[in-house]
Parts: structure tokens; C-alpha cells; sequence
């Protein structure tokens, strides 16, 4: 399986989150292939909406940045991960500015699904994908059903599904491996 892990933690140190994000990714790791992309270390631009990812250079962005090699293991991945502390009740800036490139991942054209517009495919496959967040002091339940409910409409858009949504403070490495490869 090839897993793909987008690591938005914004800290320039050594957190606790990206801690356990390197055990999830050296478990995963024994029997998978991964792509761990600390998002905080690269050159990663807006999406500045000039849309020449879809009408100039079908699928690919024309800012010259470290997202391209994102979005090619993305769209190759067997599995996505999104992973990001809470900060302000939602994810890193870095994590959301990276998934805001993904429309050069879908084509301009709309279709019509269960009664809404969405993109279509641009590719046959798209990966399913799991998000994983450290809370805040102050997090409860609505917090997380609100990114929950982000992320489905996400996986809407982007012909994909949500298979978890995870917490660092109540989840086990293990018991992530398990929901990502035997999904």
C-alpha cells in the first residue's frame, strides 16, 4: 500500500504531535510504503486562482513550488493522511494552504452528484483518506464534528472518503495503522 501523510504541524521544535506522527509513519512503514511530507519545511505557495491548472497546464500548477511533488503522491497514493494540532479550532495554515492546491487535481468541469455540482475527475483513482489532530485545551465535540463534516464535503469534492477522524490525545499509533490498512 502506498500511503501518503501530509504533516502540518506549524512548530519549528520538536512537538509531542509530530513526535507521534514519526511513530505512525515508522509503523507503517514495515509493511507499506509512505510519503511523509512535513508541510512546515517546504516552499509551499497559495493557489492564487489563476486556474492555469486547469485551462493551460491541464493538472499541473504553474507556481513553482514544493506542492507539486505533493500532489503527484497524492494522486498516487493508496491513502492520504492529513495531520495537523488544532490551532484556532481548525487545522494549520500550512495543511490548508496545501489542500487548496488540490484543484489542480480535478477537472474545471462540473457534473451534477445527489443533486449538487461538483468537479469532475480528472484521474480514474483518487485515495481515500483518514485526518489526524492534536486538540486544544478548549476542544470539545462540536469542534471535531465540525472538521469531520468539512472533511466529508472534502471527500465529496474530491471523489474520496473519510475513513477516520483521529485524536493524538485518545488514539493509539497502532490503532490508526489498523484503520489505515485495513479499511
Amino acid at each position: 500500500m502506498n500511503i501518503t501523510i501530509l504533516n502540518g504541524d506549524m512548530s519549528d521544535t520538536a512537538s509531542d504531535f509530530s513526535a507521534y506522527i514519526q511513530r505512525l509513519a515508522k509503523k507503517l512503514r514495515e509493511k507499506h510504503r509512505v510519503n511523509l511530507f512535513l508541510l512546515n519545511q517546504m516552499n509551499i505557495q497559495h493557489c492564487s486562482g489563476c486556474w492555469n491548472c486547469w485551462w493551460k497546464t491541464p493538472g499541473e500548477c504553474q507556481t513553482n513550488d514544493d506542492a507539486e511533488q505533493v500532489l503527484r503522491a497524492v494522486i498516487n497514493a493508496d491513502f492520504v493522511i492529513f495531520a495537523s494540532p488544532l490551532m484556532a479550532g481548525f487545522i494549520s495554515s500550512r495543511l490548508k494552504r496545501m489542500t487548496d492546491r488540490f484543484v489542480a487535481l480535478l477537472h474545471p468541469y462540473i457534473e451534477m452528484r445527489n443533486g449538487e455540482s461538483h468537479h469532475m475527475k480528472r484521474y480514474a483513482h483518487y485515495p481515500d483518506f483518514g485526518v489526524i489532530l492534536s486538540k486544544e485545551a478548549d476542544t470539545d465535540e462540536e469542534d471535531l464534528e465540525i472538521i469531520r463534516d468539512i472533511y466529508d464535503r472534502f471527500g465529496i469534492n474530491f471523489h474520496a472518503q473519510q475513513k477516520y477522524l483521529k485524536c493524538i490525545e485518545n488514539s493509539k499509533v497502532e490503532e490508526v495503522v489498523h484503520e489505515t490498512c485495513d479499511y
